[in-house]
């Protein structure tokens, strides 16, 4: 009898200290958790999954049934939570990291221990890029990060890499225009850097920052792929190889003369025809301010001849008697 008190004793010491104690779990702030029984995730009421969500958007039609996963019931920070022995409780830091973009997770030596990514560009030229990636766990798809794939952060990774690389080889300048109408002269004049448009190190260098921006567009379907939000994309440096450098550095040095030389000429030029369009301006003031006087005076003259004949005789009598008085010497012709 004493034995079996006993080990109903122990019994229920064990369930005290394997449900009650064991069973009790807390989540930190800057974490999520699901819970897990019999090994299976617990779902949100009504079978809900990932293409309710908005996260689902970005991804193209041929892809939803590929990433349709079962939305789970997240474990908000908190506690204490009970737990049951057999139910398993999955935590997840949802805190924001940054890497290297060059870093493999695999395999640290590779891309220069992690330091410098290599790309191809459209003209075969093995360029070296570096820059940063800021990424978290995303809460709307815990399953996809637990569940849906082993090494989720290598997988985003390998998948940012991708797509950079693919972008990298096939990417090409905005079309510019060749030439620019001049303000002064109207003709048409080749724009600063127009010569350049087409060496794909110069088209990456000056459009970095479209490049960062189809970067984030492209994965906005991270989340829903593989659970993991990728925050933003920086990408800081495009390098040529060494050998290719001081090539490089020769034709923009040239680049830059010439479109100096360029903008010198026309800012010339337009001066020099600014300066003809105001001396033309000032002749023809000084024309007008010689012909005015004498149309005044025809004026006056033509309502002296509508008042009287007498009167216009009168008139000219008094301007001769006025030049008369001013003249020194006067010639006067007889008639014969």
């Amino acid at each position: 009898m004493q034995i079996l008190i006993g080990i109903i004793l122990g019994l229920a010491a064990w369930f005290i200290l394997r449900v009650l104690l064991m069973g009790v779990y807390t989540v930190d702030q800057n974490e999520r958790a699901v819970k897990t029984r019999f090994g299976r995730a617990v779902r949100v009421p009504g079978d809900k999954t990932t293409l309710d969500d908005p996260i689902a958007e970005a991804l193209r039609p041929e892809e939803k049934p590929r990433y349709n996963y079962p939305q789970v019931r997240v474990i908000q920070p908190g506690g204490p939570y009970f737990k049951m022995p057999w139910e398993q409780i999955r935590k997840v830091s949802i805190a924001t990291m940054t890497v290297n973009m060059a870093l493999d997770l695999e395999n640290p030596t590779a891309n220069e221990n992690g330091s410098r990514l290599e790309a191809v560009t459209k003209d075969q030229l093995n360029t070296g890029l570096t820059g940063q990636i800021r990424y978290r766990v995303s809460e709307a798809n815990l399953y996809a990060f637990l569940f849906g794939i082993k090494k989720p952060f290598v997988h985003v990774l390998a998948y940012f890499v991708s797509v950079l690389r693919q972008r990298i080889a096939s990417f090409e300048a905005k079309a510019e225009p060749l030439a620019a109408v001049s303000q002064a002269s109207g003709a048409q004049v080749p724009l600063a850097g127009s010569e350049m448009t087409g060496i794909s190190i110069n088209d990456l260098r000056k459009n970095l920052r479209d490049l960062n921006e189809f970067m984030d567009n492209e994965c906005r379907s991270a989340p829903a792929r593989y659970g993991v939000i990728l925050d933003a994309s920086l990408i800081t440096g495009i390098d040529p190889p060494a050998e290719v450098e001081s090539a490089l550095a020769a034709i923009n040095t040239a680049h830059n003369q010439v479109s100096s030389d360029i903008s010198l000429a026309q800012a010339a030029a337009d001066q020099r025809v600014v300066q003809s369009r105001r001396a033309v301006e000032i002749e023809t003031l000084k024309a007008q301010a010689e012909v005015e006087p004498v149309k005044s005076l025809a004026a006056q003259l033509g309502e002296l001849h509508k008042a009287g004949p007498d009167i216009l005789g009168a008139y000219l009598r008094n301007v001769r008697l006025a030049l008369f008085d001013k003249a020194q010497q006067i010639y006067l012709e007889v008639s014969k």
